[in-house]
């Protein structure tokens, strides 16, 4: 299913089904405290690109990313597809709140099967970390290639580095937890990738080939960095909560016992241990974009 919110170490299920429309709190959260990442990719963009008419949203959520972009290229109208109804009300809500809904729009679509009824090319198509939970990634980038405009640009977000929220040893439980609950995370992905359907696993992602290969010139990658040193925001502790909470559950059948055992002490609210009290709590992560031109 489409998507625009949260990485994927904070996408965790205990199986390869994702339900992104009950994740929906969890993506606005997300995305939200974000979004000074998120300034910085489309202000680059906006260099590269200074105005689009047309601007689709591959994989929307939300809408808070989409709604920025509206905001980035006040003259552009903004389409933003996903295939989960409740996430395209909530992303048709806030481009109400924001005064943008005249020249912002919902389509619903899956982007394994393309862009669905895209009335108009795209001349700036964003697809933010939505492209992996499609089993053909490079069908779907061909199927984005085949929807711009000649001239026309794909900002592909994908990779990155792992999100980091505290340090390495955090004074309970071994040191190093972060980098466990990561490793099990990754052995959950490569299900979640090989159970899609139509699942190619024999493509390397190497990002720019692939765009290369459904025929776009890549022009650039660069990778942008959230940064919020400790002590950090209401908001920003209320994120890392929610997002171990999240990674608590889903992973928990492949984390050892000890490490479930302190993940729930830093869970537990009445803990001074915990991430609601902690005073060495932050938020350091970077996602990369790459972008291709159609020619």
């Amino acid at each position: 299913m489409a998507h625009d919110h949260g990485n994927d170490e904070n996408h965790s299920h205990e199986h390869s089904h994702i339900d992104f429309a009950e994740m929906l709190p969890m993506l606005e959260q997300e995305a939200e405290l974000f979004t000074p990442l998120y300034t910085q990719a489309t202000a680059w963009l906006r260099e590269l690109r200074p105005d689009p008419e047309m601007i689709v949203d591959a994989g929307s959520g939300p809408g808070v990313i989409s709604c920025l972009l509206a905001d980035t290229f006040p003259k552009a109208r903004v389409v933003a597809v996903d295939g989960a109804a409740p996430l395209l009300e909530a992303a048709r809500a806030r481009a109400a709140r924001l005064g943008i809904a005249d020249r912002f729009s919902t389509l619903e679509a899956e982007l394994g099967d393309g862009l669905g009824d895209l009335e108009y090319p795209a001349d700036l198509l964003w697809a933010s970390r939505s492209l992996h939970h499609v089993g053909d990634q490079r069908g779907a980038l061909a199927g984005f290639a085949d929807r711009l405009t000649p001239g026309g640009t794909l900002a592909l977000v994908e990779g990155g580095l792992p999100s980091r929220n505290l340090p390495r040893d955090i004074g309970i439980g071994r040191p190093g937890l972060q980098a466990r609950v990561d490793a099990v995370e990754q052995e959950w992905f490569a299900r979640m990738r090989a159970d899609l359907p139509g699942a190619v696993v024999e493509d390397v992602e190497d990002w720019p080939a692939l765009l290369t290969a459904v025929g776009l010139r890549h022009t650039g990658t660069r990778t942008f960095l959230l940064d919020l040193p400790a002590p950090v925001s209401d908001e920003a502790r209320a994120f890392v909560a929610t997002a171990l909470t999240h990674r608590r559950e889903g992973l928990a059948e492949g984390l050892e016992a000890d490490d479930l055992a302190t993940l729930d002490r830093l869970l537990d609210p009445d803990d001074r241990a915990s991430v609601f009290h902690r005073p060495d709590v932050f938020v350091l992560t970077a996602l990369t974009v790459y972008v291709g031109v159609k020619p």
